[in-house]
């Protein structure tokens, strides 16, 4: 299926893991498309993964992501040479704080990129690096990352198929069908007439510090990820060591979870813009490509956009061909936009401003 075929770069070693669940061949007279999925798109967006195939635009650019790797890593030396050079009064401790910051999201976005097998040919290396990144560079399990988001990526805002929703009815309810339901059972759990309002200070702030602490360590001990849990640790001990001989304890736990919640806030806002104004529904059993374009939509293409979002603002071309490197979404941006145009299918682009001002 479509969906198979987008998530697995070695199609022939994870075939393997098939073969003991083949019930056996559809009769001649069965069709191979489910009623629910339309044929004719299926068919040509088959037809247009083909030509991304031999366009290669599947192949990374080795040299963009080693440039993207050598900025995070250089903006966190100089977070700690900012206080060990001008000290940990005020001016030193917002800026040493704000250059951690934008060096912890940008990490993210880059073991985005490795989760998705998109920066090396080899899927080991994409692991080993992974690991690195998101273990040792941001403190949190890449298999945990991998479990959440590839469930995300099958069902993107199908209601308890896709986990990046599971806010929905607690903290928040999401959607116009499911605030109705809620509305008919007369369900509350908060007061949602209001959260537009408390959205902002819970999910952006709190989410890192919080729930994704927890949650991270949870599932990696729970699930026995030793080796994550490992290369995790070494990021506390780094960090608490190199920043705990510059500042004392208080204000060393306040540097910690200030740059949590700024970083929390920075990828909320990011990752929320494409999905959460978006249909949200059960699974409705669509095809790959109506699923995917009916929970996404972009945000307009510039150097700082790509940048601060690390090219999520070319969402639908991402959930279209996940294992895409990034630098090559707005070369297929417009093959994709012609197939939406010609099936009738929108394709939603955005101002980054009006993405934000969307969610809420």
């Amino acid at each position: 299926q479509d969906a198979f075929v987008a998530f697995h770069v070695n199609k022939a070693l994870v075939s393997k893991y098939l073969k003991p669940l083949q019930i056996g061949e559809l009769a001649p007279d069965q069709p191979s498309i489910e009623p629910t999925k339309n044929k004719m798109l299926v068919e040509d967006f088959r037809e247009l993964r083909a030509t991304v195939e031999k366009m290669g635009l599947l192949k990374p650019n080795q040299l963009f992501f080693f440039l993207h790797l050598a900025h995070i890593l250089l903006l966190d030396i100089a977070a700690w040479l900012i206080l060990f050079y001008f000290g940990t009064s005020l001016m030193p401790f917002i800026v040493s704080l704000l250059v951690l910051t934008i060096s912890q999201v940008q990490a993210s976005w880059l073991q985005h990129d490795l989760g998705h097998l998109s920066v090396f040919k080899k899927i080991k290396w994409n692991h080993l690096l992974h690991k690195f990144v998101m273990c040792h560079l941001i403190g949190a399990s890449a298999k945990w990352w991998t479990l959440l988001h590839s469930q995300h990526h099958a069902k993107p805002n199908c209601f308890q198929k896709d986990p990046d929703i599971d806010m929905h009815p607690f903290l928040f309810t999401l959607g116009k069908k499911f605030s109705v339901e809620l509305g008919i059972k007369k369900t509350k759990y908060m007061p949602y007439n209001h959260q537009h309002k408390y959205f902002f200070i819970t999910l952006p702030p709190f989410l890192f510090p919080t729930y994704f602490h927890c949650h991270t360590f949870y599932i990696a001990y729970t699930k026995r990820y030793w080796a994550d849990l490992a290369w995790m640790l070494t990021f506390y001990i780094r960090f608490f060591f190199t920043y705990g001989s510059l500042l004392e304890t208080k204000s060393l736990l306040a540097y910690y979870f200030i740059f949590r919640m700024l970083e929390s806030s920075w990828f909320v806002w990011v990752s929320q813009m494409n999905h959460i104004p978006m249909d949200i529904d059960y699974d409705k059993n669509l095809d790959w490509m109506s699923t995917q374009l009916k929970a996404t939509c972009n945000v307009e293409q510039s150097l700082f956009n790509d940048w601060f979002t690390g090219h999520l603002n070319f969402q639908i071309e991402h959930h279209l061909f996940p294992t895409m490197p990034r630098h090559n979404y707005w070369k297929v941006a417009p093959l994709v936009k012609s197939l939406c145009a010609k099936h009738g299918i929108e394709y939603q682009c955005k101002p980054l401003l009006t993405a934000f001002a969307d969610i809420v």
